[in-house]
């Protein structure tokens, strides 16, 4: 199955709402997720309900920013500490340095991971990102 959303190593899938029948805005926009980054020599995945889409667009507009400007940050920062992305522009080039933090074990694990890439890749990572937001709206107002 084709991940939902991938960068560098990164793969996201988005299997669902955590609670698809409810309404409210704090409990229903939790997606059920299957996250993996792999580098040489290393492979980290977690699963479950680790991400809002609130997150992912809040990621999604500061990725529109970076992708205007090529100057800052996108960071996609998820309440849960399982996963933490940041892009960053840091040339004149178009160059993004990407760092991901991942652990399916916050109490015992830390892995992190350090990938580079050009900005031609960031409409489809939007794109993407719109996908996910499309096929998961927002539910209900905070």
């Amino acid at each position: 199955m084709e991940p939902d959303l991938e960068l560098v190593g990164l793969r996201l899938w988005v299997h669902g709402r955590e609670f698809p029948d409810l309404s409210d805005f704090w409990d229903s926009n939790w997606l059920n997720v299957t996250a993996r980054v792999e580098a040489s020599g290393a492979r980290v995945e977690i699963q479950g309900p680790l991400i809002r889409n609130t997150e992912i667009q809040a990621f999604t507009e500061q990725l529109r920013k970076l992708n205007s400007t090529l100057k800052g940050t996108a960071k996609l920062d998820c309440l849960e500490p399982a996963l933490h992305v940041s892009l960053t522009a840091d040339d004149s080039v178009g160059h993004i340095g990407i760092a991901i933090s991942i652990t399916p074990d916050q109490l015992s694990q830390r892995h992190s991971f350090e990938f580079g890439f050009d900005q031609s890749y960031l409409p489809r990572l939007i794109a993407r990102c719109d996908a996910i937001l499309a096929n998961f709206p927002i539910v209900g107002e905070p």
